[in-house]
């Protein structure tokens, strides 16, 4: 049986054990079922091998993210069209109060950098999250993974290099970020080509992810006069009582797309130079499940800290 005190620890800890298994796993579901088993490996615990309660459960909740990782790359083969990472409501909070804290936190998050994750080896993506985003040091991570000191270094190295060549140049500037998406979505919404174009990076790419369950593009689709004339299209051919909802998803503005008060798409854009480099529509509806509930709440972005 489990105390109140090793429910307190455990519930004190579950925002980062969620936050390394989300930048894991890039799955909202997958990521909570890991730190569910967490929980389960925690109460039956013997509390006299435990001498530091948070490395403990991160420790366990890597191991566990490991394992399930290698489950669903196998699973990923057989996805339909592109694959973007399930949108992850975001609220870093008074918790996280430093600015550049807050900007690492937000990247390691973001859809451009999952992305990029997921051509990592499951070895070296537990280490650069653990090593970029959460700032462990190279022998506690050791320890965490029953490696050598050396060896996860060699990992972190090789991880890092592989994400910095892939991945796309973009700011976190929030006030721009938002001020582009509104006038990309009022052009967008008001078939103005022109302006829309005026808005794109000429080498601009969009990436869609419905999984074969929805109209998106099965293949990313690339250059302003591609990406602007898809957006048109898909926008005249419009969705029934349409409404959006501003919120803050994997570390930056996004717009949730409504269709009679419940999600139909999520889009968010990436933005550098004043252009927008990247669109990432999702349309996928099982990995708008997790988008659902918080409407009820004035769509307002619930806490899942990091």
């Amino acid at each position: 049986m489990t105390t109140d005190t090793e429910t307190d620890v455990f519930e004190e800890h579950r925002p980062v054990l969620m936050g390394v298994a989300y930048r894991m796993l890039g799955r909202v579901a997958d990521a909570e079922d890991v730190v569910q088993d967490a929980w389960l490996r925690w109460s039956g615990a013997d509390r006299g091998d435990v001498r530091e309660p948070r490395a403990y459960l991160v420790r366990i909740t890597t191991r566990l993210a490991i394992d399930r990782l290698r489950q669903v790359k196998a699973r990923n083969e057989a996805y339909v069209g592109p694959w973007l990472p399930e949108p992850y409501l975001t609220d870093f909070g008074d918790g996280v109060p430093d600015t550049a804290e807050r900007a690492v936190l937000a990247d390691s998050v973001s859809l451009a950098v999952l992305v990029v994750l997921e051509s990592l080896s499951p070895l070296e993506r537990a280490v650069f999250v653990l090593r970029e985003a959460f700032g462990y040091p190279y022998a506690d991570i050791a320890a965490m993974l029953d490696r050598g000191e050396a060896a996860v270094r060699q990992l972190a190295g090789r991880a890092r290099k592989h994400v910095d060549e892939r991945r796309p140049r973009y700011e976190v500037d929030p006030a721009r970020r938002r001020e582009l998406t509104e006038r990309f979505l009022a052009a967008a919404g008001g078939g103005d080509l022109e302006g829309l174009m005026a808005l794109l990076a000429p080498d601009v790419r969009l990436v869609g992810d419905s999984g074969g369950k929805s109209r998106a593009p099965l293949r990313v689709l690339e250059t302003s006069d591609k990406v602007g004339r898809f957006l048109i299209g898909a926008a005249q051919k419009g969705v029934p009582d349409v409404s959006f909802q501003f919120v803050e998803l994997n570390g930056g503005i996004a717009v949730v797309v409504l269709s009679a008060g419940k999600p139909d798409s999520v889009f968010q854009v990436d933005v550098y130079q004043g252009r927008i480099q990247s669109v990432y529509i999702m349309r996928n509806p099982d990995k708008l499940l997790s988008l659902v509930a918080p409407w009820s709440g004035g769509g307002s972005s619930v806490t899942n800290a990091v």
